[in-house]
This record gives structure tokens, sequence and C-alpha cells, in this order.
């Protein structure tokens, strides 16, 4: 099931027709060693895996496109919707199949693939079939491309990354969880929808846990280049906290909001880790706020993975931003990291 019926081979008894189709050109040599061919993987074509696998085609991310799923009807149906589209997009190779050794060689595996809460069912109880389904994936990912970046978008996204990290046994710079990076950006919005201005010029972070102890960095909010909490004490101008706890409540709280509406999400967290994609291997160096091994960062202290600001690149993870944090944002992010810390020493990893 790696791809579907070419043209090429439609000739007289059965004859490549791509081969007699374009002259060869003379004299020729190898390519260039320096042109990289860049692959990712999709791990599950949800509706959370198939918005990521359209925004990385529609954004030229990827020379080649590898969708793995359980459900192979359903995976062949996506690979040949996405393949029907190749004359509205950049040239992608797109293959899939159930097997593993469709990922060999990628630079980056995105991991979209979990189990579904049944009614009734504890969180804690999802979360060990989700480990259960995490180590018939991540081993033989780590075998077929032993030199990739793994990022786990599969929630709860902070323990599964921790998970996905020991399954692996990748060194830590090399296994990301999309985090609060989706959440920074509903933050950044609502932020700039309050002061009326694009969101692009707004520099606000969301870190710790992807989930209800998340912290805003209100103290290190600013808009245009403006820290915006010392401009208003500067001005004399008072701030109710309550506000601000407000919007990260709406934070909190909106993606619980959209699944009520539709569903489901998909295409923000589409957009968002595509955004990061193109950061890891574009090598832009560009700062997110990510799930990353923060043993050592702000007084945290164990193996405990949380969304902190990192500067992403070729590498994975970079370095952690030093972000000047208060007493207060300090210890709630240290409480953030201890809520993880307690489910995870529950799985018995």
């Amino acid at each position: 099931m790696q791809k579907s019926a070419s043209a090429a081979s439609l000739g007289p008894g059965g004859i490549d027709l791509s081969q007699i189709f374009f002259k060869p050109t003379q004299n020729t040599s190898t390519p260039s060693p320096t042109k990289r061919h860049t692959k990712i993987s999709v791990i599950g074509t949800g509706n959370v895996g198939m918005a990521i696998a359209q925004t990385i085609l529609t954004q030229d991310l990827a020379d080649e496109l590898a969708l793995v799923d359980a459900k192979a009807d359903k995976l062949r149906g996506e690979m040949l919707d996405l393949q029907h589209a190749a004359a509205f997009l950049p040239r992608t190779r797109i293959l899939a199949s159930t097997d593993y050794s469709a990922t060999n060689g990628s630079d980056l595996c995105i991991v979209t693939a979990g189990a579904r809460q049944n009614p009734g069912e504890s969180r804690l109880n999802l979360l060990q079939r989700n480990v259960e389904m995490f180590q018939g994936i991540i081993p033989p990912l780590a075998r077929s491309s032993p030199d990739t970046i793994l990022m786990i978008v599969s929630n709860p996204v902070d323990v599964l990354t921790y998970v996905a990290w020991k399954l692996s046994g990748f060194p830590s710079n090399r296994v990301i969880g999309s985090g609060t990076n989706l959440d920074s950006s509903r933050f950044r919005f609502l932020i700039a929808d309050h002061l009326d201005v694009n969101a692009q010029d707004v520099q606000a972070y969301i870190v710790g846990e992807h989930g209800d102890s998340s912290v805003a960095l209100w103290s290190s909010i600013s808009v245009g280049g403006v820290p915006v909490l010392s401009f208003l004490e500067k001005q004399q101008i008072p701030y109710e906290k309550e506000a601000l706890e407000r919007i990260h409540k709406a934070v909190v709280e909106s993606a619980d909001e959209v699944i009520s509406l539709k569903g489901y999400t998909s295409w923000a967290i589409g957009y968002s880790a595509a955004n990061l994609a193109r950061s890891l291997l574009r090598d832009q160096r560009k700062i997110h706020p990510v799930s990353v091994l923060a043993n050592g960062f702000y007084g945290i202290a164990g193996d405990v993975f949380l969304s902190l600001p990192a500067m992403l690149g070729r590498g994975g993870v970079l370095g952690v931003t030093n972000v000047h944090l208060t007493d207060e944002e300090a210890q709630r992010l240290r409480n953030s990291a201890r809520t993880i810390s307690e489910v995870q020493s529950q799985l018995g990893l």
C-alpha cells in the first residue's frame, strides 16, 4: 500500500513510460549531498493527524510524507484523497502503510495516535491504555529511524512525551511534545483581541503542563516590544489580577469549548505542529513553548517533561530560554511539574 497505481507503467506490456518520456541529459553527475531529502512521518490518521498532514503538505515542509495507522482502509482512503490534490500542492511523495517500515529514514516522526476515553473511565486507566499503545509505536519508530526527532502530540502530551523518551532510548533533545505551543497561540490571540492588535506582535507564553496546572507568564508579556505589566505600572494604570486569571482560564478551557461545539479539535493543532516542524527541520532556531525534559530548569528536579520556552532547530531542542519568572510564577511551575510527576510515578516505567 505504498502508493497508488501510476500511469508510468501503463505503456504496452507494462513498459515504464517515465523512463522513455524524457531523453536523459549527457555527462551528468550524482546529486549534491548537500541537498537534503526531507521525510516526515505522521502516526495516526484521525482528525488531528490528517490536519497536521494537510498543513505539512500545503506549507511544503517535506519531500516525502508517510502516513501510518492500524485501519488499512481509512489509511488508503486518506492517502488517495491527498494524492488526488497533487496538482494543487507542492510536489511531495505521499505513501501510507500499516507497517512502520514505511517510516524508514524519517527526519521527523509526529505521533498523534491515542486511545479515546470510555464513559466512566478514569484518566489513569486511559493513560495506561495509551502507554500500552505507545509500546507498540515508539520502539519500531526508533528502529526504523534511529536519527529522527520524535514529536508527541497525543494527550496527555507531557506524560506521553516522557513515555516516548523512555521507550525510544533517544537523547532528550530529540524527543519533544507539542506541549503549550498551541495554548500560547490561544493566549496571544486573546491578548491581541483584548488590545485590538495583531497576534504576531504579542509575545506571551503559557508554560508547564498542557492542562489545568499550566502557568501564564504574565510578567514576560510584551506587545511590540513593550512589556505590558511594567508599562501599566509606570503609567500608574491599575489592572485586576482577576481579569488576568480569566484570560488564562479561557485559554485552558478553549479546547473543551471547541470539542463541545464540533466534536474534536484539528486545525489549530495542525498549524501548531507544522509550525514546530518548520522550526525543527529548517533549523529556524525559533523559541517555542514545548514539552521538554525539565530537570535542572527553574528549580525542577527529576525526569519530568513539561513546556518551557525552548529554541528548536535541526538538532531538536537546542536550549531552554532563561526567561525571568516572578517567585509566584516559578512556584506555580514547580507545582505543575509535581502534578505531572505524581501521574508518571503510577506508570511503573
